[in-house]
């Protein structure tokens, strides 16, 4: 793949825990495509596919307020395992949005590397479609596949969520680390964070409060299990009463008591860094409080995406 840096262009990296045959069958087997394909809430019905140069794929994408997309892909190049170059967004009344070249590399550790430009007729045309996508949430569906992939590879059940920000990669580990700056942007939309304890290394932990305007206030304690420059995060986190007892969200009691997060960092440039954060259920938990795992990603994006959204406030507030 050639400079990313055309102004008519979309540019998209993921890593993939999954060997490349794996990430290749979930995007062409229309049966795995199904259960992945699209941003949160929505599903799809394939109508046709023909997965070869000059096919096509008719499929329909159905949108949580019950809205239909139509789309027709028409395939440009396939190369088995390793490239798609098709138009985008097209159907029988009206021509594709963009061209597509997606590469797919197997990298050390099994995992696969997806390069993914998204070519439009002009620079303008390219920052409205980059609006659109950031709106409707279009890049959870790269979060969606690598839940997908995860599920197939180990049966576990994952959230992921991925954003790309304009800062070094040093910066962006210093914003997860130091008490002061996480406590300015990770809470949810509403609510302010203070820290009560703070001690983020391996083996020690932190305890914090969130409160909104109304007064209501949410207590949680967590520990930190993995803390590796400027790479990885790992840490568990669970609610408490005041006292530091374990207890359950306060508006949601069939929620996990005690979740994992997992954070990466990569270095995308030497001014931007793509954050991928993994949720899972870890510990003793119900079959009930799973399937309230499940069915609340919608919220979990909601959330995080606020807290994203925040983050990036508070990186631009410093830099200026």
């Amino acid at each position: 793949m050639g400079a990313r840096n055309k102004p008519n262009e979309i540019y998209l990296t993921r890593v993939y825990d999954a060997p490349v045959k794996l990430v290749w069958d979930a995007w062409t087997d229309p049966k795995q495509v199904a259960q992945w394909w699209g941003p949160r809430g929505f599903t799809i019905t394939t109508h046709s596919k023909d997965l070869r140069v000059g096919g096509h794929w008719s499929y329909t994408m159905h949108g949580p307020d019950g809205k239909d997309w139509e789309n027709k892909t028409i395939y440009h190049e396939v190369e088995k395992y390793s490239r798609l170059v098709y138009d985008h967004g097209g159907g029988e009344d009206r021509p594709p949005l963009f061209r597509v070249t997606v590469t797919f590399e197997e990298i050390k550790g099994g995992k696969t590397k997806m390069d993914m430009t998204m070519a439009l007729a002009n620079a303008e045309a390219a920052k409205e479609t980059k609006k659109f996508i950031k709106q409707a949430s279009g890049n959870s569906t790269w979060d969606r596949l690598a839940e997908f992939l995860d599920k197939e590879s180990t049966g576990k059940e994952k959230f992921v969520i991925n954003r790309v920000f304009e800062a070094p990669i040093n910066t962006m580990f210093e914003m997860w680390t130091d008490p002061t700056h996480f406590a300015k942007w990770l809470a949810p939309t509403g609510f302010s964070m203070k820290f009560l304890r703070a001690d983020i290394k391996p083996g020690a932990t932190t305890f914090y409060c969130m409160e909104n305007d109304t007064g209501l206030k949410m207590y949680g304690r967590a520990k930190y299990l993995e803390v590796s420059a400027p790479n990885k995060l790992v840490y568990t986190q669970e609610f408490t009463d005041e006292k530091e007892n374990q207890s359950r969200h306060p508006m949601a009691p069939t929620w996990p008591a005690v979740m994992q997060t997992t954070v990466l960092f990569a270095e995308e440039s030497p001014t931007e860094t793509r954050v991928t954060v993994t949720w899972e259920v870890v510990g003793d938990y119900t079959a009930e409080e799973l399937e309230t795992f499940i069915k609340g990603r919608a919220g979990m994006t909601q959330g995080w995406t606020g807290s994203f959204d925040k983050l990036e406030d508070y990186i631009a507030s410093n830099r200026n």
